[in-house]
């Protein structure tokens, strides 16, 4: 068996196990909860235990997994993109943006003793989103378009401590706002829906397909950009459509869910740990590993301190901020022991 075939098996029986460990996930979300495992006993014989799995736990863990989902296929983006293994989704200021958006949002127009929860939601939801897709139409105006990758890296970063200097200060003016935006900052998967499940999905099999058409060309820009433009890749072309997956992806995922910390950043480097692969299984196992880690993350806010939640940003912030200073860790005792032979 060549080393090509051997990759190729390696990558879909890791596909396979997680789509087998996202099931079990989805069975073990749908049972946890503040009623414990007896709503899920007792759903088909009583009428609200019935509601609350199939209408909160539900959606809230398949939930869960899109928004997962879209962080990891963002963060292997973004890293084949930048060609940086620290590269992260909100490298381009996106979630700056989208948390700038929903304080606005709050600060502008509050909320409505009038309005429906749904309508409150998705008006916050849309203003997420519109902030994130802003911000990094910033990011490109600032950089003056694609062309050069550190250029687009360093607007990104200057657009995200100037939007979150801009909510701080907007949080800071109304305590109202900096009350409600506490559960944004934080992350939560406890407000997404049907129909925010459907939306997240959707964009995700959008973004998919393009990354999967673009993860050729990514293959080639890791080689460097001299040897990309050798190879007559459209690099412009290339990172623009790039550029546009990650912003989709990554603004409908803080759109539903807030700021959800490490998933986007741990998932591919879990993936590469387990199996070396050209990009677009790198992008497909990225975006399966981000669902697990999130719906894992997720399960394990609901239940340590059943029936309160931990807030899961701070949970995944914890998780992904240990395991990357492990990696770090690993590497350091490998190079000093490589050093010292």
């Amino acid at each position: 068996m060549t080393d090509i075939h051997r990759q190729q098996r390696h990558a879909w029986l890791l596909v396979l196990g997680l789509l087998v460990m996202g099931a079990l996930l989805v069975l073990l979300g749908a049972s946890v909860g503040s009623t414990g495992f007896e709503s899920v006993l007792n759903a088909w014989r009583d009428p609200v235990a019935l509601q609350i799995v199939w209408d909160i736990r539900l959606p809230r863990t398949l939930g869960a997994w899109a928004a997962g989902a879209l962080l990891g296929l963002a963060g292997a983006v973004a890293q084949g993109l930048f060609r940086n293994p620290l590269a992260d989704p909100y490298l381009l200021g996106s979630a700056s943006g989208a948390s700038l958006g929903v304080a606005l949002a709050l600060e502008l127009f509050g909320v409505s003793p009038f309005a429906s929860a749904a309508i409150v939601r998705w008006g916050l939801t849309g203003a997420a989103f519109v902030g994130a897709v802003l911000a990094v139409l910033l990011t490109l105006a600032l950089a003056k378009g694609v062309q050069h990758t550190l250029r687009l890296l360093l607007a990104g970063v200057i657009v995200g401590v100037v939007l979150g200097a801009m909510t701080s200060l907007v949080m800071l003016m109304d305590p109202v706002v900096m009350q409600s935006m506490q559960v944004f900052m934080l992350g939560s998967t406890g407000f997404v829906g049907w129909n925010g499940w459907g939306v997240m999905v959707g964009v995700w099999c959008v973004c998919m397909a393009l990354a999967w058409l673009l993860g050729q060309l990514l293959d080639g820009l890791s080689l460097g950009e001299a040897t990309a433009v050798s190879l007559g890749l459209p690099l412009v072309q290339m990172r623009l459509a790039l550029v546009v997956v990650l912003a989709l992806a990554t603004g409908t995922a803080v759109a539903q869910t807030g700021l959800i910390a490490f998933v986007g950043l741990a998932a591919p480097h879990l993936v590469r740990s387990v199996i070396k692969t050209t990009h677009r299984r790198l992008i497909l196992l990225s975006s399966l590993m981000g669902g697990v880690l999130l719906m894992g993350a997720d399960v394990l806010a609901r239940g340590l301190l059943a029936p309160q939640e931990l807030p899961v940003g701070v949970l995944t912030a914890v998780l992904g901020g240990g395991y990357l200073l492990w990696l770090m860790h690993r590497g350091t005792r490998g190079s000093l022991g490589a050093g010292g032979g």
